[in-house]
């Protein structure tokens, strides 16, 4: 994209932003709700953008308006405050400039959406489990230290403290902008603590990061739904409730299945196993149309992919290492603890800059 049709854009846009507001002041708009809603979110939208074009515009203007003067003044006192007020200008126009670049970017509709993130042990055993139960406390810490709500939906624990499985709700803002690039493979190496013979393993767990979507976004017609209730069960298969609490949901259309017994009710295991659910199906048709639309596109941060070995924890080395964006940390101890800000930082700045130079703004 070059600049001439950058700067179309930024004038279609400021275009369309005086047609809505000439529209929102019309009787026949204020009347209509629907109307005038449509309206006031499309406005919101590229408030940002016209407002920031039009300070640009209206720098360039001063800085050529000074550059004139500069030409004629003869006065060094006079040309010596011309240059600074230049330089200043100059760096101000930049400001926006850059920021009108990144205000172009499009946005992942899902950015801001609460999320569920779905942790499950791959190769490696008990050893597995245990680092899938590191993996839940590292999000739950760093959640917390965003001040994010977060809530266990639905776990299926190993008696040594490890997870076969375990699904949590991540509630607070931009959870999804931050989150989202945690999907895919994550491989720990170290010496488990049922090794006794001190040799070091390789194990995996995969991580599912979700947007949490309500059911207005995603229906699901009841006669679609198989639903098989029994009595949930602790470790080791003994039944910790006399009553047929546990519920597990499948999605005959797909083929999904959900269970959920953490909570004693019936109800709420219902309710848990079908926001799942129907994060699941969202999940599913968001990864359809990308694949249609982006099929010769690989991003700079990964695909996302849940095969896809997106980072390493070498517990020897005292090393973490994000594969997608080539970038290590020698603090395994404090990111695991819940420090992921450094990880999350670099991914998003690559997804950043992926977009840039999809959208030609690079």
């Amino acid at each position: 994209m070059g600049h001439e049709s950058v700067v179309d854009k930024l004038e279609q846009l400021e275009r369309r932003y005086d047609e809505l507001e000439r529209a929102m002041a019309d009787p026949e708009v204020t009347a209509d709700y629907n109307r005038l809603r449509e309206h006031t979110q499309e406005r919101a939208g590229i408030a940002e953008v016209v407002e920031t074009y039009r300070q640009s515009k209206s720098v360039g203007k001063e800085l050529q308006d000074t550059r004139s003067l500069l030409e004629e003044e003869t006065d060094e006192e006079m040309r010596a405050l011309a240059h600074q007020e230049i330089a200043r200008l100059e760096a101000r126009e930049s400001e926006l400039q850059e920021k009108l670049r990144l205000l172009l970017v499009p946005k992942d509709p899902n950015d801001e959406r609460n999320v569920i993130v779905e942790i499950r042990a791959g190769t490696g055993g008990e050893e597995a489990a245990l680092f899938a139960a590191d993996l839940y406390r590292m999000y739950a810490r760093y959640a917390e230290a965003q001040g994010w709500k977060t809530e266990l939906l639905s776990s299926n624990s190993t008696g040594i403290g490890g997870f076969k499985e375990v699904i949590f709700e991540v509630k607070g803002q931009g959870a999804y902008s931050r989150l989202k690039h945690e999907s895919g493979v994550h491989r720990v190496q170290r010496i488990p603590v049922t090794e006794s013979s001190g040799r070091i393993h390789t194990s995996t767990a995969t991580v599912a990061v979700l947007p949490e979507v309500d059911e207005v976004e995603v229906e699901i017609k009841p006669e679609d739904l198989r639903i098989d209730v029994y009595r949930s069960s602790g470790r080791g298969g003994q039944s910790v409730n006399t009553t047929d609490s546990a519920v597990r949901i499948t999605h005959l259309p797909t083929g999904l299945s959900v269970a959920c017994q953490d909570e004693r009710s019936q109800l709420q295991n219902k309710m848990r196993a079908l926001s799942i659910l129907r994060a699941r199906l969202y999940d599913m048709g968001q990864q359809a149309q990308d694949q249609q639309l982006e099929a010769e596109r690989r991003s700079q941060v990964g695909s996302g992919e849940r095969s896809e070995k997106v980072r390493t924890y070498n517990f020897p080395q005292n090393r973490i290492t994000d594969h997608r964006i080539n970038f290590s940390s020698y603090r395994l101890e404090s990111v695991l603890a819940g420090d992921l800000g450094e990880f999350i930082e670099q991914l998003g700045a690559a997804e950043q800059a992926e977009k840039l130079r999809t959208a030609g703004l690079q």
